[in-house]
């Protein structure tokens, strides 16, 4: 925007793009305080900070235990009172936290207690205006009206003699409500507070959201968003400003914590806003600082980093995933079952560049069906990588329980999966690592697994990873190490021979299922987009085949209740995504 210096008010404005972990309220306060020093270092009128950074989020049940909302409530005193202590208290500082509603009344269908998905603006050592979510997201993994009552007011905060409007993240996905209410109250500045989980190519879902939102608001747009990881999720920043128009203002890194602080030249508030806008919404309005600052030249634009390609971005989520999970659940080794696979090998890059290849510990457990080659591309794996490794074989095990069993066919090979399982998980009790399983989507889907074999593990990093999208990462890893001048991790025989389970001489996946480009076909349209069989062939494919396909799906949902945690990437991950019964005599096509 090009504006004549001093024409109009100014605000100098701070996003902190942080990383919260669920419940750890004195943790969280002090990052909060910290971005605030710095933010207030860097001269800012007003700071913000994500959806729920108090509290983490999600909080899920916690939302509903009357005694961690109290503590939230506490927490956000303290904090207020502490940001005056330090020498803050007149800048105005947005903090999302868990509040409740004092008025609602007990009724059935509300959640207990009548919690709220809430923000604040802190200043003078008090919370001086606070608001909760209008819209409350009720599909994937959000379970928002389980959880939270709405918020129903427009709230305007005026800072140095600009009206910002704010909204908390899924106020600006969904139309109506706080958006067009912006307009109408004629606010400058519109500032959401997000906490919008990373899904496969939704950064360029955000950016034109943002941009559509802006142009309703009439006003310029700031979308602040969360990264780090939680369970299951992971969050990738991405914050944006957009001017009126949608042109992008500033940009911020993937996944990368920080903070973005911008000059903005925007429109100077009117008479103070009042009475009921869009949606019923009532609009609440603050002031803390009427008069605009004196006019200066902007120095900070909050700069545009670049793009992630695809394949990076997916890579860097999954990095991300396991990292914050072992981090926040106390634990700073990971073991992993080394197969001379792809899979296996791809989560040893993963784990590695999570943690670092001295935190990670790998273990080849060949029996009479491994090849020489699977056992060598284990070793070259770890000669690479640096991991710690080590090989038990497994046939002396499984020798003991073929002379007391005499198991055969499915059986044998399943024992084999087994004994590495109870292999990994007295390492782990031994040792203290957690085992990472290394099951991916395809195999989920149609229940390629053995229970309590592979599938065993704290956490699945490649849970959500189609194969086809296995051996893309794979060879995107390698290659990022060549241009870097680095070793490529992953074996080249690791990716370029069949896959194969080794479970029975020459076995190999496609003795089982369709090749991986087919299947992950039939998957995506069926897993991911809840498509029928005849859709599926209607798309070009084989009737008998999807009909098998889909069967081995349905089949196979009880070991996937029984599968570990695990990094998000898609629409539809299997998991709060996904909600099928196990008992279910629904097929798609005979």
């Amino acid at each position: 925007m090009t504006i004549t210096l001093g024409s109009v008010p100014q605000l100098r404005l701070a996003l902190n793009q942080i990383d919260s972990t669920v419940g750890d309220l004195a943790g969280n306060a002090e990052a909060i305080v910290h971005w605030t020093r710095h933010s207030a270092e860097q001269g800012a009128h007003l700071v913000a900070f994500p959806e729920m950074a108090l509290t983490g989020y999600p909080v899920e049940d916690l939302a509903l235990r009357p005694s961690f909302v109290q503590a939230s409530r506490d927490a956000l005193r303290a904090l207020a009172a502490r940001l005056a202590d330090e020498g803050f208290g007149e800048l105005p500082v947005v903090v999302g936290y868990l509040d409740r509603t004092e008025e609602a009344k007990p009724k059935y269908g509300q959640p207990a207690g009548a919690p709220r998905n809430a923000a604040a603006v802190l200043h003078r050592g008090e919370a001086v205006l606070t608001f909760s979510k209008h819209h409350l997201p009720n599909y994937g993994v959000f379970d928002e009206f389980r959880y939270f009552v709405p918020g129903e007011t427009l709230p305007i905060v005026r800072v140095r003699g600009v009206d910002v409007a704010l909204a908390i993240c899924e106020d600006l996905w969904q139309d109506g409500g706080r958006v067009p209410a912006t307009r109408t109250a004629g606010a400058g500045l519109l500032l959401s507070v997000n906490a919008s989980p990373y899904e496969r190519n939704k950064d360029d879902q955000r950016l034109e959201l943002v941009r559509k939102r802006a142009q309703e608001a009439g006003c310029t747009t700031a979308y602040l968003a969360m990264i780090g990881g939680q369970d299951e999720l992971v969050f990738d920043g991405d914050s944006i400003v957009v001017d009126r128009d949608g042109e992008v203002i500033a940009r911020a890194p993937q996944f990368a914590e920080g903070c973005v602080v911008l000059d903005l030249d925007l429109p100077a508030a009117g008479a103070v806003p009042s009475g009921v806008v869009d949606d019923g919404l009532r609009i609440e309005h603050v002031t803390v600082s009427a008069e605009p600052v004196s006019p200066f030249e902007p120095e900070l634009t909050g700069g545009y980093a670049e793009r992630l390609d695809d394949d990076e971005e997916v890579y860097s989520a999954l990095v991300v995933g396991l990292r914050a999970y072992a981090a926040k659940n106390g634990f700073s080794t990971v073991l992993i079952g080394l197969s001379g696979g792809i899979d296996s090998a791809l989560v040893a890059a993963i784990a590695c560049d999570a943690l670092g290849a001295q935190n990670v510990y790998g273990v080849a457990m060949p029996s009479r069906y491994s090849s020489d080659h699977s056992i060598g591309d284990a070793e070259e794996l770890a000669r690479r990588t640096g991991l710690n490794f080590r090989t038990v074989p497994i046939a002396p095990m499984f020798d003991a329980y073929m002379g007391s069993l005499g198991l055969t066919g499915l059986a044998e090979e399943n024992l084999q999966s087994r004994l590495r399982g109870t292999m990994l998980m007295a390492i782990s009790n031994q040792e203290g690592h957690i085992v990472l399983a290394p099951g991916n989507k395809s195999e989920l889907a149609v229940g390629y697994s053995t229970l309590y074999g592979d599938s065993v593990g704290a956490y699945g990093p490649i849970k959500d990873v189609y194969k086809t999208l296995i051996f893309r990462l794979a060879e995107w890893r390698n290659r990022a190490a060549l241009e870097r001048g680095q070793t490529p991790p992953i074996p080249e025989n690791s990716v370029t021979k069949p896959p194969s389970a080794e479970l029975r001489p020459d076995q190999v996946d496609t003795d089982s299922l369709p090749d991986y480009p087919v299947l992950d076909a039939i998957l995506e349209m069926y897993v991911d987009r809840d498509q029928g069989a005849d859709a599926i062939v209607a798309a070009g494919h084989e009737r008998e085949l999807v009909v098998k396909t889909l069967r081995m799906v349905d089949t196979a949902e009880y070991k996937r209740r029984q599968y570990p945690p695990g990094t998000k990437i898609s629409a539809k991950g299997f998991g709060k995504d996904r909600r099928l019964p196990i008992t279910n005599r629904w097929r798609e096509s005979v």
